[in-house]
C-alpha cells in the first residue's frame, strides 16, 4: 500500500488549486470510483483533493423544463427528485439500475461520468491493457470478450462504458460543466467521452486538475415519454450488456421526434443516431423500428464472444420505441 496524503477543498477554486501543486492529485467524492481504481493499482494517485463540501449538490428545475444537476449531487437524490422523474423518466431509472442503494446513497454523478471500464483486463493489473499501459497491447481482442463493445471500438480497444445514467443523459443533448486552470468551460456530453482510437488511455477531453461542477440537460417535452430499459445476465446491480434509453413523438402516425442511446455495445454511451434518422418522418410501426435498429449496428465490429449483442440490441431498440410509444410502460 503506497502512502496517500490528503486535502479538503474549501470551495471550487481552492479544489482547483489544490489539483495543481501535485501531477498525481485526484478529486474524491463519494469514492466508489477512485478508491476503487487506487485499490486495484490502476490510479496513479497519490494525493487525494477532498471536494465533499463544495455546494455542487442542488437538483434544479429550470424554466425551460430542463435541469440543472450539481456534480456531487449523489444518484439516489437525483433519482428521487419530482422534476427528474416527471421530466426526464429514463434518466431516474437509470440511475436506480445503475448501483445498490448503499452505492447510490454514495456516488455523485461527476463520479460516476468519469469512472473507468470494469473491463477485467484493465483491472487484473498484469493482463496487456492500453488502457492501462499505452502499447501493451489489447488482451479483450482474442480474450474473453463478450460484455465487450461492438461499435466505436479500434484495434486499440474495445471495452465498454459502465455508466447506465451517462447513457440517459446523451440521449438528450446534456452539457457537462467545467472549472479549471484555464477557467470554466461546457463540454457537450457527446464530446465528454472519447473514443479509443490509437489512443484509449485518453478517455476524457478535461485537463488535470479540471473539476466537474454540474450537469445541464437542455428542456424537452420528449423526454416524460422516456425509459431505460437495462439487460443484464443477473437482475442484482450487474452490469448492462445491452442497454437503451428511448423516447418518440408521433404526429398522425408519423416519428416527428426520437432520442436514441445505447449502453453496454459502445467504447462510449451511445448516441444511436443512425436510426434516429430512419425513424423521422418514417410511420411509427415496429417495423420502422426494426429498419431503424437494423441501421443502427452496419458498422459494428464483433468479436468470438460478442456477435451475440448485434441481435440482442437490435430487439433491445424495437422494445424501447415501442415502450415509450406506449407512454413509457415496458
Amino acid at each position: 500500500m503506497r502512502p496517500l496524503t490528503y486535502s479538503r477543498a474549501a470551495d471550487v477554486e481552492d479544489a482547483v488549486a489544490l489539483a495543481a501543486t501535485s501531477p498525481t492529485s485526484a478529486f474524491l467524492a463519494g469514492g466508489t470510483t477512485e478508491v476503487d481504481l487506487i485499490r486495484a493499482g490502476i490510479s496513479r494517485s497519490d494525493h487525494l483533493i477532498d471536494i465533499n463540501d463544495l455546494p455542487l449538490t442542488d437538483v434544479e428545475e429550470r424554466p425551460d423544463g430542463g435541469l440543472h444537476i450539481g456534480a456531487l449531487a449523489r444518484m439516489s437524490d437525483i433519482a428521487r427528485t419530482p422534476s427528474v422523474v416527471r421530466e426526464f423518466p429514463a434518466i431516474s431509472r437509470a440511475l436506480l439500475l445503475g448501483a445498490s442503494e448503499q452505492l447510490r446513497n454514495m456516488a455523485s454523478l461527476g463520479g460516476n461520468l468519469r469512472q473507468r471500464t470494469r473491463c477485467a483486463y484493465l483491472r487484473d493489473g498484469v493482463s496487456p491493457c492500453n488502457k492501462r499501459e499505452p502499447g501493451s497491447g489489447c488482451s479483450a481482442l482474442e480474450g474473453l470478450n463478450r460484455g465487450h463493445a461492438i461499435l466505436g471500438t479500434s484495434e486499440h480497444c474495445i471495452a465498454t462504458h459502465p455508466s447506465d445514467v451517462a447513457v440517459a443523459l446523451v440521449a438528450f443533448d446534456a452539457v457537462v460543466q467545467t472549472v479549471g486552470p484555464d477557467g470554466e468551460r461546457a463540454i457537450a456530453f457527446d464530446d465528454f467521452f472519447l473514443l479509443p482510437g490509437e489512443t484509449p488511455e485518453v478517455e476524457h477531453p478535461i485537463a488535470h486538475g479540471e473539476l466537474i461542477v454540474g450537469i445541464d440537460v437542455p428542456g424537452a417535452p420528449i423526454g416524460r415519454r422516456s425509459i431505460y430499459l437495462k439487460f443484464r445476465d443477473r437482475q442484482s446491480y450487474e452490469f448492462a450488456l445491452v442497454s437503451v434509453a428511448a423516447a418518440i413523438e408521433v404526429d398522425d402516425g408519423t416519428v416527428t421526434g426520437v432520442r436514441l442511446a445505447l449502453g453496454g455495445v459502445g467504447t462510449k454511451p451511445w448516441r444511436a443516431r443512425r436510426a434516429e434518422a430512419a425513424l423521422v418522418g418514417a410511420p411509427a410501426e415496429e417495423e420502422s423500428f426494426r429498419r431503424a435498429a437494423a441501421a443502427e449496428f452496419e458498422t459494428a465490429v464483433v468479436r468470438e464472444h460478442n456477435a451475440f449483442k448485434v441481435e440482442f440490441a437490435r430487439r433491445a431498440l424495437v422494445r424501447g420505441l415501442t415502450a415509450s410509444l406506449r407512454g413509457g410502460r415496458p
